[in-house]
């Protein structure tokens, strides 16, 4: 992405509660942790995988270590505040600021 380019906006934000709809995760639900430009998403506890690591500071004796690896934003949606069901979300105008909602119960995501 260049510097130019405008940031894409995403409906799923840091800190939202999503389930995994596709995948070896499919049906877990997990805290986004980070957002990256790309389409994917860092989720706590979704994708694990195996990365050997050299020995630093942090880990001194290096060896293999577990850590989320970043999902398809396509893969995951939104848990809906209600009824804790997957939805899909929408944006709309209350008092003159625009909030994002749950679609399925209508629920405004963003106070």
């Amino acid at each position: 992405m260049k510097k130019t380019d405008k940031k894409p906006k995403y409906s799923i934000r840091k800190n939202d509660i999503v389930l995994v709809t596709a995948g070896e995760d499919s049906g877990k639900e997990g805290k986004v942790l980070q957002v990256y430009a790309t389409g994917k998403v860092l989720v706590d506890g979704i994708n694990i995988v195996s990365k050997a690591t050299r020995p630093n500071a942090a880990n001194p004796n290096g060896g293999i270590i577990k850590k989320e690896a970043p999902v398809s934003m396509s893969n995951v949606m939104l848990k809906d505040p209600k009824t804790g069901k997957p939805t899909r979300v929408g944006r709309k105008e209350v008092n003159g600021k625009m909030v994002r909602y749950a679609k399925k119960s209508g629920e405004v995501i963003d106070k």
